[in-house]
Order: structure tokens, then sequence, then C-alpha cells
């Protein structure tokens, strides 16, 4: 505790004035379900003994979170959430968000720049950017490409993102890549998909139902975000993150303030703590997230096992949010028509 409520800290959140009226309030907040053990002792439970609140954290997806934000428009329920950049501005297009004040988040200017403000909206801030690559069992298969994935050797030993899910749209963009079309229809890439459909051992729509299935020798290979990468690495045999030879994309996760709900003062509080340098840095070394706070130093053990540093963000290619809207209706259409559930 000592070293999050360092200097820095205090310094930066300012929660003494606010901690008396922040009792007996409660902060509901929406996030992915990996990591949470990591989340509660690094980010949840430091900040509910600075605040004084309690916190109450819901988990799903980014797309079931946006469902709910929208089901419970007229009374919101929760008061901060994380999800993609995409469907952020989903949200924001069904004003289902606030503008944040960004003078408010004392961290604000130590983000990369491609956390600052991504969809040049107001809405959200990201905390945490990501590589998209494949993760695979060296000892069973050899990934020197996207396409690897279809290789007859790999049939019945390999999960496949869901297109509705972060890590579709991009793998899938990958995926034509390596077959020569990098179109943004992704009509290559889902019709190779479909028609290697039963080779296939799911189609999944969380990460963490991958590390089970690779455990238990399930699967060999999969694409995945570079935030779920540290599941991977102590199951007591090899894995590898590929580096194909097409490259890699990513995402970038952000943070929102739901429209109209209470302890907004409380939710901003909150989302700096977060992305403060001190509690970047633990979620770092806990192999949890890649920091989006450019002042965060990481050993390169710990830098080799995530998205890390400024050329890497500089350099990073992420889909925009608008493509990601305006074609995803057609993708799932084509996904559904093709692939199936």
């Amino acid at each position: 505790m000592k070293t999050l409520l360092s200097s820095v800290a205090l310094a930066t959140f300012a929660l003494s004035a606010g901690a008396a009226s922040a009792a007996d309030k409660t902060l509901t907040i929406s996030v992915y379900a990996f990591a949470q053990d990591e989340f509660k002792e690094i980010v949840y439970d430091p900040f509910k003994e600075i605040c004084g609140c309690d916190i109450v954290v819901e988990t799903g997806n980014s797309v079931e979170r946006l469902a709910k934000m929208e089901a419970n428009k007229a009374s919101p329920v929760i008061a901060m959430a994380v999800m993609s950049m995409a469907d952020a501005l989903q949200a924001s297009r069904q004003d289902l968000i606030d503008d944040i004040d960004f003078s408010k988040l004392t961290n604000y200017d130590k983000l990369y720049d491609i956390a600052k403000d991504p969809n040049k909206d107001g809405k959200s801030v990201g905390y945490t950017f990501y590589a998209t690559s494949i993760a695979y069992r060296p000892d069973k298969v050899t990934i020197e490409s996207w396409a690897d994935l279809l290789k007859p050797e790999l049939a019945g030993r390999v999960a496949f993102p869901n297109v509705t899910t972060n890590q579709g749209p991009p793998a899938l963009y990958m995926l034509g890549k390596a077959l020569g079309d990098d179109g943004a229809d992704l009509t290559t890439p889902i019709d190779a998909v479909a028609e290697h459909r039963d080779d296939f051992v799911t189609f999944y729509v969380r990460s963490s139902q991958l590390t089970q299935l690779m455990q238990q020798e399930e699967i060999w290979a999969a694409p995945i975000g570079r935030f779920a990468w540290a599941g991977f690495t102590d199951m007591g045999f090899p894995v590898e993150w590929a580096t194909p030879k097409e490259g890699q994309t990513g995402g970038l996760n952000v943070m929102v303030l739901t429209k109209g709900s209470e302890n907004q003062e409380l939710a901003m509080q909150f989302m700096d703590f977060w992305l403060s340098t001190d509690v970047q840095t633990k979620l770092a070394e806990a192999l949890v997230d890649s920091p989006a706070n450019k002042d965060v130093v990481v050993s390169d053990e710990v830098a080799n096992n995530l998205t890390y540093g400024a050329e890497t963000a500089d350099s990073l290619s992420l889909i925009p949010s608008d493509v990601m809207l305006d074609k995803r209706d057609a993708w799932l259409e084509q996904w559904n028509e093709k692939v199936g559930q």
C-alpha cells in the first residue's frame, strides 16, 4: 500500500477532500473477465482503501457490456466501463456515454498519443493497447504465417475468435492479408474460415477459454491479444508468440463514463488512479496489461511479454473505429451465413 499511496498517488488523486463524501458510496464498474484476482489486488482494493467506498465489479465481453448499458439507458447501473475503441464509438453514437473532462485526469499527459481521446470525440481514454498475433505450441507446430492456421496439421487443433469479439476482425484481416486480400470487407478470410469450419475446435468469445483448451492439449494454436498472453506462459510446456511474416495488428481498450450515471466524480478518480504510473507499472509487472502510461519502465523480461514502449505505440496499426462499426454488420452477416454459430 505504501507504494500505491506514495507522494505521486496522493498528489495525483487529491482524494482526501473527496473521501468523506465518497464514504458509503458504491462505484459499479464493468470490465473484462480476465485477471480479476490481479485487478482486485492492484487496482480495486487499494482504491477502495483510499476512497472509503465500495466497488461492485461486473464482467463480460465488450459487446455484452455495451448491450447492458443500452438496456439500462433510462436508469444506468454502471458508472464506468472499459471496452474496445469501436464499442466506445458505438456507445457515443447511441448517446450512452458522457464527455470526459480530460483536465481532471492528472495522468492524462503521461499517456501515449494513441491513448489520448482515441476516437476524437472527447468520450474515451485509452488505458492499455495490445498487439494481436498467434499463441502456439512450438513442440507441436510451426507458425510462420497467418495462413498456417488453415494447414492440415492444425486441423482439429486450432481455435479462432468469433467475429463478434475484439480479436475477430483483426485476426480475419490478417488472415485475409496472408491469403492475398487485405480488403475491409473480409470476404476472403471469412470464406476461408467457412471452408475449414470443421477444423476449428471452437470460435471463442472469451480469451479465458483458451488457456484451459491449450492446457488440455485440445488446441495447439489460437489468435489472441497480447493482454491475454500471461495466461499461457505458466502452463508447464512451451508456448510461443508468433511473428508471422504478414505482421501483427492490434487494438486499444478504453475507459468510458456511462451517461447519467451516479458517482461520476468518483468514477473519474478511479480512472485517474488506474492510469497512474504506480498502478500501470504494477499491472505491467504482473503481465496483466500493456501500459498506456509512457512513464512506466519495466525490465526487458517483462517488456518481452507485453506490447510495450514508445516505438511499439507509434508503429501499432489500429483498425479505425468507424471502419469497425460501419463494416461490422456486413461482417456479421457474412459470418452467420457462411460460418454459422
